[in-house]
């Protein structure tokens, strides 16, 4: 009997296809039930407009879940879910904050500092999705084999560079300075771009290419310290070097949040590449010392740092700390199963459609929703660090690491700010946050994920006896 033809793919077992279709079932089932909270709790609704919101984003992930299932049957399949129902509860969540103006109390905060929503700003997170889906399908499709991108390490090095740096090296009337005070967004027009949302995954690309052809170096132990091999003073060159950019950055962008995930990304991949504890805790002990060093010498860094030590010193609680005190009341307001969808003021705390969004829902979800919440964040970073766990290439391995770590940095950051665990930083709260840039980013970050995994779960070639010669067929 002939074997198969060379390259035919085996059948995907069909539980495999129907686990992640289940899990996104119930994921529309959330947002669902979701949408119908809110038509609940506020009035003057049209059933028409939340079900058209419905369809459209279950139409565009559906188109998702086609994407991996013709092109990367073997991808995890609670990727996919997770980042469905995170941004779904996004889209809902945004769209309570539209009717707030119209429904809800009329004084939007102090001062004004509210933002009035319009039910446009739903469609446009729709939208958003949209595009962020479409990336994330391209990358299924067109990335077919991660090791690829290897042969652009240094490229993807300058692009990462670049797209993090160019807010703070344009003027201000190009720049501009998003609300949290950082300079961290392009201005065109209507349009704003956070290119360095885009910028770290290009350096998350960089720092695995790079680290794979240096690790041995980087591996190598110098003295031994309280037990701890230490590297030597020759090879701390690349982790001072990026501990220096990392404090231009936040000098010179205001931008606490992406520095920490700058810096982190680099600290963590590095410990992945070598396993040396030591860079761990020279990277933290670099980063806490210039932080400390910059409140030092720059008044803006060390009125982040006075907001998060006494942001109920009545000389910034009324003005600087106003936003994260509004913001702590909210969540306490909402104990420990909120006050329902709608059923809560959120408004009332300032950009709680982006920065504050983690306590707008703290506030209407209650500590036990938030804590789901936070929970599929960290299926989702465990589930990347699985991957990372399971391919054998040295180059996704440390890709598949360090995306899921600095995108389980990011989540600490911004909630550890939020809930003063931190200093406040402006950055996203991802697939959460009303805007594109994140949305996008963190979608495209799935999609590799997605295809790293594919490649970690394939099964491996099956030799096939075919006329007393033994070939191999590859699974694509």
């Amino acid at each position: 009997m002939p074997g198969p033809a060379l390259n035919e793919p085996d059948e995907v077992p069909e539980p495999r296809r129907n686990s992640e279709l289940s899990m996104l079932t119930l994921a529309f089932g959330v947002v669902a039930f979701a949408f119908i909270n809110v038509a609940g709790s506020l009035k003057g609704q049209h059933l028409s407009t939340i079900f058209g919101y419905l369809v459209a984003f279950i139409v565009v992930t559906l188109g998702a879940h086609l994407a991996i299932r013709r092109w990367a049957p073997y991808a995890d399949p609670l990727l996919l879910p997770l980042a469905t129902m995170l941004n779904g509860i996004g889209i809902v969540f945004i769209y309570r904050l539209t009717l707030a103006g119209k429904y809800g109390n009329p004084g939007f905060g102090k001062k004004g500092l509210f933002i009035p929503m319009t039910t446009s700003t739903t469609t446009t997170q729709l939208i958003y999705t949209l595009i962020g889906v479409a990336c994330f399908v391209a990358v299924i499709k067109f990335i077919s084999e991660p090791r690829v991108l290897q042969r652009y390490t240094y490229i993807f090095g300058l692009v990462g560079m670049s797209l993090i740096a160019l807010p703070g090296l344009l003027p201000s009337s190009i720049s501009g300075v998003a609300a949290s005070g950082a300079k961290i967004q392009i201005a065109i027009g209507p349009f704003s771009l956070q290119p360095g949302e885009f910028g770290r995954l290009a350096l998350a690309v960089f720092f695995s290419g790079y680290l794979v052809a240096k690790r041995d170096v980087l591996a190598l132990a110098g003295k031994r310290v309280l037990g701890i091999d230490l590297p030597r003073g020759r090879d701390l060159g690349p982790i001072l070097a990026i501990w220096g950019l990392s404090l231009v950055l936040l000098v010179l962008e205001s931008d606490v949040g992406m520095s920490a995930v700058f810096m982190g990304l680099f600290v963590a991949t590095l410990y992945i590449a070598t396993s040396r504890t030591s860079w761990l805790l020279i990277g933290l002990g670099l980063f806490v010392g210039g932080a400390f060093l910059t409140a030092k010498l720059f008044s803006h860094v060390a009125l982040r740092f006075q907001i998060w030590q006494h942001p109920f010193d009545p000389k910034l609680v009324e003005n600087q700390a106003f936003q994260l005190v509004q913001g702590l009341y909210g969540m306490a307001n909402g104990g420990l199963l909120g006050k329902g969808l709608g059923g809560g003021q959120p408004y009332l705390t300032p950009l709680v459609q982006s920065d504050f969004i983690f306590s707008g829902l703290g506030e209407e979800l209650g500590l036990a929703g938030v804590m789901a919440i936070l929970l599929m964040y960290g299926l989702l970073a465990q589930r990347g660090l699985r991957t990372a766990l399971m391919v054998k290439d040295p180059f996704s391995k440390l890709l598949a690491g360090g995306l899921s770590f600095t995108f389980a940095l990011q989540v600490f950051v911004i909630v550890g700010g939020v809930t003063r665990l931190i200093p406040l930083t402006g950055i996203t709260t991802p697939f959460m946050s009303q805007g594109g840039s994140s949305l996008i980013a963190n979608w495209v970050l799935i999609g590799i994920l997605a295809r790293l995994s594919d490649s970690a779960r394939r099964p491996a070639p099956k030799p096939i006896q075919d006329e007393g010669m033994t070939q191999v067929v590859s699974i694509r």
